[in-house]
């Protein structure tokens, strides 16, 4: 596969699991990863293209990311032709502002700033379209179907489904659209996935609040519940289970079980010897009571020999 092919096959991925509100864009077919389309929503009020939903085509050249892709505009919007290739900043015709590392959600986010923008003979613009026919296709452009990728749905509902999906991502819609400042009529109505509905939530309530929920080997919900074991147990059979505490076990590698003390034998608190003390601690000397006789005893051998000794030297120098 191709460096190219991984790349888009890379963005679309992230578009799917970091999602955009404002934007949505996916090849046309799997077949041919270089042809996208998008649908995107007009800038925030008080822009004239606020409320509008617009949709366009992204041709993304072979050697993509090292070349920029091209952009058209498939939906009219007062602001670029329909049908024709976009001067921007960020498309193939200006290849040497382009960076590899924008991508194409970059550029979703360019064009939805840029729209506001003057096109001052911009290519692919248009000029001196009142802000109240912008308006008017804004409406307009929100029921537009486009036949190659739409199947039918038009802007409105395909942005409506994108954001539903957001909603399930955890991307809190309502809150950006206030954030935006959107009127409460511009707004697309989204239903949040997590939301039970009314029947849901009251069956539930009757599954669980129910006194029969436990009977005939089902709960809530068809949950098989255990009738002998849940059944209530009278207060006099009932009887707490006295705890034993656990066996202590002496350090060393051969370990054995220590009885527990009893109310008529004190706690025994057996500790690890420290090998660090017994190295560093000298050796107590003897008690003298018991090894008093042998150092007498040896004491007085000593002094016999050294006496016989000095009497053998004396003999030696008289002779």
């Amino acid at each position: 596969m191709s460096r190219s092919l991984r790349r888009l096959m890379k963005e679309a991925s992230e578009l799917s699991s970091s999602p955009s509100p404002h934007f949505t864009a996916a090849p046309v077919s799997d077949s041919n990863l270089y042809d996208w389309h998008f649908t995107i929503a007009g800038p925030p009020p008080p822009s004239p293209y606020a409320g509008g939903i617009y949709h366009g085509r992204i041709v993304l050249p072979p050697t993509y990311p090292l070349r920029p892709p091209s952009f058209r505009f498939l939906t009219p919007s007062g602001r670029f032709e329909v049908n024709r290739e976009i001067c921007l900043s960020i498309s193939g015709h200006h290849e040497e502002t382009w960076q590899p590392a924008w991508g194409i959600r970059t550029a979703l986010i360019a064009i939805r700033s840029f729209m506001d923008g003057d096109a001052k003979g911009q290519v692919g613009g248009l000029e001196g379209v009142s802000d109240a026919i912008k308006k008017e296709w804004a409406v307009a452009s929100r029921n537009w179907c486009c036949e190659a990728c739409g199947a039918g749905k038009s802007n409105e509902a395909v942005l409506r489904e994108w954001r539903e999906f957001c909603v399930e991502q955890g991307v809190d819609v309502e809150k950006e659209e206030e954030a935006e400042g959107v009127p409460a009529e511009l707004r697309i109505g989204v239903k949040k996935a997590e939301a039970k509905s009314e029947t849901e939530t009251a069956t539930d309530m009757t599954a669980t609040s129910s006194p029969n929920a436990g009977q005939n080997g089902a709960g809530p919900k068809g949950v098989p519940v255990d009738t002998e074991k849940s059944a209530p147990v009278p207060a006099s059979s009932t009887t707490t289970p006295t705890p034993t505490p656990p066996s202590i076990q002496t350090p060393g590698p051969a370990r054995t079980n220590v009885p527990t003390p009893t109310a008529s034998q004190p706690h025994l608190q057996l500790q690890r010897p420290s090998t660090t003390a017994t190295a560093t601690t000298p050796r107590q000397a003897p008690a003298a009571s018991q090894d008093s006789p042998w150092l007498d005893r040896a004491i007085f051998g000593v002094l016999i020999a050294l006496v016989v000794m000095i009497l053998r030297r004396y003999v030696d120098i008289e002779d």
